[in-house]
């Protein structure tokens, strides 16, 4: 299903080791990263909380380490990760990380403990394939020279426009 997008920062949680952006889909008025948080503010509050301030971390001072992620949550060379507060918690972010440089937060959800993959949690498995949807198409756009990742984040026409075929 083609889906159009802008790739937006989140000024807040970006500084000077690393930009810190989110996904706004077309139609949305928020982007994933917001409705994440909204949605799982009441229930997972402290986890919710220590993300934003893993997020934080990572954007002013410390960028994005790889310990911070569990990479390949889709197939190898997908591009999608999973940043959690804990591994003893249960709240995943899946993103897409870009070096030290650049993060691009989707959307997420609880991992419960009898789920061992989250192709078998129904909200995790459309959070993760939209991500894979996501870094695909951006995929193309830095092939295509549209986007351009420096030492400073991503550059460019950060706005993915519906594919038909896709």
């Amino acid at each position: 299903m083609p889906m159009g997008f802008s790739i937006v920062e989140v000024p807040m949680l970006s500084g000077d080791k690393c930009r810190i952006f989110s996904i706004l889909m077309d139609g949305d008025d928020e982007t994933l990263y917001e409705q994440f948080s909204e949605a799982y503010w009441d229930d997972y509050k402290s986890e919710v909380q220590d993300i934003y301030n893993r997020l934080m971390f990572i954007g002013h001072e410390g960028g994005a380490r790889l310990q911070f992620f569990k990479e390949h949550e889709g197939a190898p060379g997908d591009g999608v990760s999973a940043l959690y507060d804990s591994p003893n918690h249960k709240l995943r972010l899946y993103c897409i990380v870009y070096g030290r440089v650049s993060v691009i937060l989707g959307g997420g959800g609880p991992k419960p403990k009898n789920i061992r993959r989250w192709q078998d949690d129904p909200v995790l498995c459309g959070s993760a394939e939209q991500m894979k949807y996501i870094s695909r198409r951006i995929t193309d756009a830095i092939r295509n020279g549209d986007i351009n990742i420096t030492d400073d984040g991503l550059s460019g026409n950060l706005r993915i426009n519906d594919e038909d075929g896709e």
